[in-house]
Protein backbone atom coordinates (compact mmCIF):
# COMPACT_ATOMS: atom_id res chain seq x y z
CA UNK A 1 0.00 0.00 0.00
CA UNK A 2 1.14 3.59 -0.33
CA UNK A 3 0.23 7.00 0.10
CA UNK A 4 1.93 9.67 -2.75
CA UNK A 5 2.35 13.11 -3.19
CA UNK A 6 2.11 13.58 0.73
CA UNK A 7 -1.45 12.42 0.68
CA UNK A 8 -2.65 11.24 4.56
CA UNK A 9 -5.11 8.06 2.67
CA UNK A 10 -3.31 4.54 2.07
CA UNK A 11 -4.48 3.18 -1.26
CA UNK A 12 -3.38 -0.29 -2.82
CA UNK A 13 -2.70 1.63 -6.32
CA UNK A 14 1.42 1.21 -6.56
CA UNK A 15 3.07 -1.78 -7.83
CA UNK A 16 5.86 -3.92 -6.16
CA UNK A 17 8.94 -5.01 -8.59
CA UNK A 18 11.80 -7.49 -7.60
CA UNK A 19 14.61 -7.61 -9.49
CA UNK A 20 18.31 -8.67 -8.68
CA UNK A 21 21.38 -6.28 -9.71
CA UNK A 22 25.23 -6.54 -8.64
CA UNK A 23 24.06 -4.64 -5.37
CA UNK A 24 21.55 -7.12 -4.63
CA UNK A 25 17.75 -7.33 -4.04
CA UNK A 26 16.01 -4.35 -5.64
CA UNK A 27 12.87 -2.70 -4.89
CA UNK A 28 10.99 -0.67 -7.80
CA UNK A 29 8.08 1.44 -6.18
CA UNK A 30 5.71 2.27 -9.12
CA UNK A 31 3.15 4.95 -7.72
CA UNK A 32 0.28 5.70 -9.84
CA UNK A 33 1.23 9.26 -12.05
CA UNK A 34 3.85 6.93 -13.45
CA UNK A 35 6.87 8.18 -10.90
CA UNK A 36 8.53 5.29 -9.07
CA UNK A 37 11.64 5.21 -6.37
CA UNK A 38 13.95 2.09 -6.06
CA UNK A 39 15.09 0.78 -2.84
CA UNK A 40 17.94 -1.70 -2.30
CA UNK A 41 17.25 -4.31 0.14
CA UNK A 42 20.16 -4.16 3.26
CA UNK A 43 21.58 -7.01 5.49
CA UNK A 44 22.82 -4.76 7.87
CA UNK A 45 19.57 -3.93 9.81
CA UNK A 46 18.21 -0.96 7.98
CA UNK A 47 15.65 -2.74 5.72
CA UNK A 48 16.36 -0.89 2.21
CA UNK A 49 18.08 2.32 1.36
CA UNK A 50 17.41 4.71 -1.69
CA UNK A 51 19.22 2.73 -4.83
CA UNK A 52 19.64 5.70 -6.28
CA UNK A 53 19.49 9.99 -6.28
CA UNK A 54 19.78 11.94 -3.61
CA UNK A 55 16.88 11.33 -1.45
CA UNK A 56 16.97 9.59 1.45
CA UNK A 57 14.65 6.71 2.64
CA UNK A 58 12.83 6.90 6.25
CA UNK A 59 12.48 3.59 7.58
CA UNK A 60 10.21 2.68 10.44
CA UNK A 61 8.74 -0.35 11.49
CA UNK A 62 4.70 -0.65 10.82
CA UNK A 63 3.68 -3.71 12.14
CA UNK A 64 5.02 -7.27 13.10
CA UNK A 65 5.91 -7.86 9.21
CA UNK A 66 5.43 -4.61 7.80
CA UNK A 67 8.01 -1.62 7.59
CA UNK A 68 7.10 2.29 6.31
CA UNK A 69 9.27 3.84 3.82
CA UNK A 70 9.12 7.35 3.43
CA UNK A 71 11.07 8.61 0.22
CA UNK A 72 10.29 12.13 -1.53
CA UNK A 73 7.15 13.23 0.18
CA UNK A 74 5.55 9.37 -1.03
CA UNK A 75 4.89 6.55 1.83
CA UNK A 76 5.15 2.72 1.48
CA UNK A 77 4.35 -0.01 3.72
CA UNK A 78 6.46 -2.81 2.40
CA UNK A 79 6.35 -6.81 3.88
CA UNK A 80 9.51 -7.06 6.08
CA UNK A 81 10.77 -9.74 8.51
CA UNK A 82 11.29 -7.79 11.86
CA UNK A 83 14.32 -8.98 13.86
CA UNK A 84 14.14 -8.86 17.95
CA UNK A 85 16.62 -6.25 19.01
Amino acid sequence: VCATAGSDDFTRACTLERGLSARGLELTLGNPDGGFHRLLVTKDGRGVIAADGAEQAVVSIAGDKEIQVALGGDRYVLPATIKAQ
